[in-house]
C-alpha cells in the first residue's frame, strides 16, 4: 500500500468516524449522568431526516442543522420523560425510540417528497461543503507532511472540525468544571448529590439535552455533509457502534475519539476491498469487509477487549428518600 492510498484511507476514516464520534460523546454525557441511552440510533435518524428535509426545502444546510438538533432534542426529551420523570426502564425506552424513529422518518419523508421515503438530492448551499484550511495549497508539495495536511486534515466540512474540537471541550467540561463534577457524581451516587442540595433530575435532563444536541449534529452531518440527503435507515447501526466504542473507551472522551477512529477505519477498509486484498494477498469477500465494524462491535460488547465498569448508578432511576 503506497502513501497516497494510505492518505485516502485516513481521509475516509475521519469522514466516517465523525458521526460515530459525535454519537459516542453524546452517550458519554448521558451515561456519565446515570442514564443509559440505547436510543442514540433513533436520535441520529430523526435528526438526519429533519436536517435533510429542511435543507431540501430551504436550500440552507444551517437551517437543516438546527432542524436536526431540534428533532434530536425532542427525542431526548421523550427519553427523559420516560426514564427520569416516570422512572421507566431506560433500555426499553431507548429501544422504543429507535423503533419510533425508524418508522416515522420514512413516513414523514414520503409524505413531504413522495420519493420512497427519501429526500431530494442536496447540492450547493443545502450541503456543508469542504473547507480548505490555511496554507493547504501551498504545503501540498512538501514531502510527507504536505500531502498529509492537504489530503487528510484539510478538505472536510465544518462539522468534522466541530466534532473533533468537542473532544477536548468534553474533557474540560467533565473533569475541570463544577457542572462536570456534579454530572459524574450523579452517575455514581445520586443520593449524595441530592443530599448536597443539587437536583438529580435537573442534571440528568441537562445531560440528555447535551446528548440530543450532539446526536442532532451527527444526524445532520450524515444527511448534509457525508451524503447528499436522507435515505431510509441511513444511520445503519452507527448508534450501536458508538455505544460499543464508548464501552471500549471506558467512558473517557479522548479514548472515545480513538475508538471511533478505529471503527471508522474499518468502515473505510470496507469501501476499499482492493487495498485489503493487496495487503493480505487473499481474496476477501466484500460482505465480510462490510461486516467488520459490526463484528468488532460484538467483540467489544462481549468483553473481549477488557473489562469495562460503567457508572455505578447507570440504568437505575433515582427515587428520592423521604
Amino acid at each position: 500500500m503506497d502513501y497516497a492510498t494510505l492518505l485516502q484511507l485516513l481521509d475516509s476514516t475521519l469522514r466516517l468516524g465523525t458521526p460515530l464520534l459525535l454519537a459516542c460523546l453524546a452517550g458519554l454525557y448521558s451515561e456519565r449522568a446515570g442514564v443509559f441511552d440505547i436510543g442514540l440510533e433513533g436520535k441520529m435518524l430523526a435528526a438526519a431526516m429533519s436536517a435533510g428535509a429542511v435543507a431540501a426545502l430551504t436550500g440552507s444546510a444551517w437551517a437543516g442543522l438546527f432542524a436536526g438538533i431540534a428533532a434530536s432534542l425532542l427525542f431526548a426529551a421523550l427519553h427523559g420523560l420516560a426514564s427520569i420523570t416516570f422512572r421507566g426502564n431506560q433500555l426499553i425506552s431507548g429501544v422504543a425510540l429507535n423503533f419510533l424513529a425508524s418508522g416515522i422518518t420514512v413516513l414523514v419523508a414520503q409524505s413531504l417528497f413522495q420519493q420512497g421515503g427519501r429526500t431530494p438530492p442536496l447540492n450547493g448551499d443545502a450541503r456543508f461543503n469542504p473547507l480548505t484550511l490555511p496554507f493547504a495549497e501551498a504545503m501540498k508539495d512538501v514531502p510527507i507532511i504536505g500531502p498529509l495536511y492537504f489530503e487528510v486534515i484539510s478538505g472536510h466540512s465544518i462539522l468534522v472540525y466541530i466534532a473533533f474540537l468537542t473532544v477536548p471541550l468534553t474533557w474540560w467540561v467533565l473533569f475541570r468544571t463544577r457542572f462536570g463534577l456534579r454530572l459524574r457524581a450523579v452517575g455514581e451516587n445520586p443520593a449524595a448529590v441530592d443530599t448536597a442540595g443539587v437536583s438529580v433530575v435537573g442534571l440528568r435532563f441537562a445531560a440528555l439535552a447535551i446528548t440530543g444536541v450532539l446526536c442532532g449534529v451527527a444526524g445532520a452531518y450524515m444527511a448534509t455533509a457525508l451524503q447528499a440527503g436522507f435515505g431510509r435507515e441511513m444511520t445503519a447501526g452507527r448508534g450501536y457502534i458508538a455505544l460499543a466504542a464508548l464501552i471500549f473507551a471506558k467512558w473517557r472522551p479522548v479514548a472515545a475519539m480513538w475508538a471511533c477512529l478505529l471503527f471508522g477505519f474499518f468502515q473505510a477498509l470496507a469501501l476499499r476491498p482492493d487495498v485489503v486484498q493487496a495487503v493480505v494477498q487473499v481474496k476477501i469477500p466484500v460482505p465480510f469487509l462490510d461486516a467488520l465494524p459490526y463484528i468488532l462491535t460484538v467483540l467489544v460488547l462481549a468483553g473481549f477487549v477488557g473489562k469495562a465498569i460503567p457508572p455505578r448508578a447507570g440504568g437505575e432511576p433515582y427515587v428520592k428518600e423521604r
